[in-house]
């Protein structure tokens, strides 16, 4: 069976970036295979802290299946971060699919990225092995920006992706970088970029069909997110 998850990060319900994310999971039903779209604003979790408890065994995190800050009654709302990393691990393939505020993702998802330090402590933080890049769970990201212009409008944000990816065994596939949209009317007005979007989820999803999806890495990133 294949487990195909897609991440909508933005805040903004049937903005840009989850209107992406609908094309290519179009792209992919009509070739056979069904996505799991899963929107982070549905997910409560309270950012990182910064507390250091991640660094000793067993690793794990103190905010983790807690009630919120602020929450202690019967009915209060559970920090669901290890929700989302449950659902990255089990997935074949993750899409991500993020609009791009003032250079950077949206704080919501940064939030995420930065509850992934317990995954960097329990593999040896900086002393970690890396995985392979052939063995590394595919992602593949789209990032939208109403922005023109900047030559590194999406470039901090790829890196972070890098570093969050990859001690959860995963690591960028392919990108699509999309500038100028501010609106999904924006979007509506390039009908060849819709289409694109579409196709994209459409290969992906026969390369599934078929068992024809590589985890070999032939894309690199720009040359600014390899470094640290």
């Amino acid at each position: 069976m294949n487990n195909v998850l897609v991440l909508q990060c933005s805040p903004h319900v049937g903005g840009v970036s989850d209107s992406v994310a609908n094309l290519f999971t179009k792209g992919m039903a009509e070739a056979g295979i069904e996505a799991r779209t899963v929107a982070l604003r549905d997910y409560a979790y309270s950012p990182c802290t910064g507390c250091g408890g991640c660094s000793r065994p067993p690793h794990k995190c103190i905010l983790a299946n807690r009630p919120l800050p602020g929450q202690n009654d019967a009915c209060a709302q559970m920090d669901q971060a290890e929700e989302i990393f449950q659902m990255i691990n089990e997935a074949q393939l993750v899409m991500i699919s993020s609009p791009i505020y003032f250079y950077f993702l949206p704080a919501h998802f940064k939030a995420l990225i930065d509850r992934t330090q317990r995954f960097w402590m329990l593999q040896g933080g900086e002393d970690r092995v890396p995985l392979p890049l052939s063995r590394a769970k595919p992602v593949l990201v789209a990032m939208t920006a109403g922005r023109r212009r900047g030559n590194l409008l999406f470039s901090g944000s790829l890196l972070s992706l890098k570093y969050f990816l990859a001690p959860l065994g995963a690591a960028v596939r392919e990108t699509r970088l999309l500038r100028g949209l501010e609106s999904i009317k924006d979007l509506h007005e390039r009908p060849a970029v819709m289409a694109a979007l579409h196709a994209w989820g459409h290969d992906w999803g026969h390369r599934l069909a078929t068992k024809n999806a590589s985890y070999e890495l032939t894309q690199p990133l720009p040359d600014d997110a390899d470094k640290p």
